[in-house]
């Protein structure tokens, strides 16, 4: 069961690694600027990094859907967040699917430093495979918060990000014109109806 951590002063400093999790336009960056606020408003020392392929809203701010923001640190791999963290009492970052696998053992560092490390990101990527990263982290982690964005066609809660685009690429950054939350009975009718439509495609380009 979830159980956000109280707020630590710098006398009982105890490290941790908190998952936040689910779907494109659930709010898992939302639910991460809060926590991230909550400690500022404690006087704690907070640093948040994102990578720096993620430009959609701000180059260096981390912003959420709803357009809630804070600063943040781009950095091109994990390992520079390690450079990045002395003197901090609670690191944030944003959208981990797209680091390095080495996030993880970044992620342990600081843990085992005393410090507290709150992770977000996609845990499927448009297929329902999981992403990157994630499930790693989410093995290792103290706390695991699972969020849920409303399915589209039927409003049920949400399982995966459906891509609306026709693309290959894992990692393509995209808002609402290119992905949907779906639910997993929407997500399965949804693959139906494309697999007709290139069936259709193939059948007439070969008349």
């Amino acid at each position: 069961m979830f159980s956000e951590r109280d707020t630590q002063g710098p006398v009982s400093r105890r490290g941790s690694i908190e998952v936040v999790c689910g779907s494109m336009f659930s709010g898992k960056t939302e639910e991460l600027i809060r926590r991230m606020k909550r400690a500022q408003f404690a006087k704690q020392k907070v640093e948040i990094f994102k990578p720096s392929i993620d430009v959609r809203y701000s180059v260096e701010d981390v912003v959420s859907h709803d357009h809630n923001t804070i600063q943040s640190t781009p950095v091109d791999s994990s390992g520079n967040i390690l450079l990045l963290t002395a003197d901090i009492d609670v690191v944030g970052i944003d959208e981990a699917q797209f680091f390095d696998a080495g996030i993880v053992d970044v992620c342990l560092e600081l843990a085992s430093r005393g410090i507290r490390v709150i992770v977000a990101g996609l845990d499927m990527d448009y297929k329902g495979v999981p992403f990157g990263p994630m499930p790693a982290l989410m093995a290792v982690a103290d706390d695991v918060y699972k969020t849920h964005a409303i399915c589209v066609h039927c409003g049920d809660l949400a399982y995966v990000s459906h891509r609306l685009v026709a693309s290959e690429k894992r990692v393509l950054l995209g808002e609402t014109d290119s992905y949907e939350p779906l639910c997993r009975a929407c997500y399965a009718k949804a693959l139906a109806r494309e697999a007709q439509s290139a069936a259709e495609a193939n059948h007439s380009s070969n008349i």
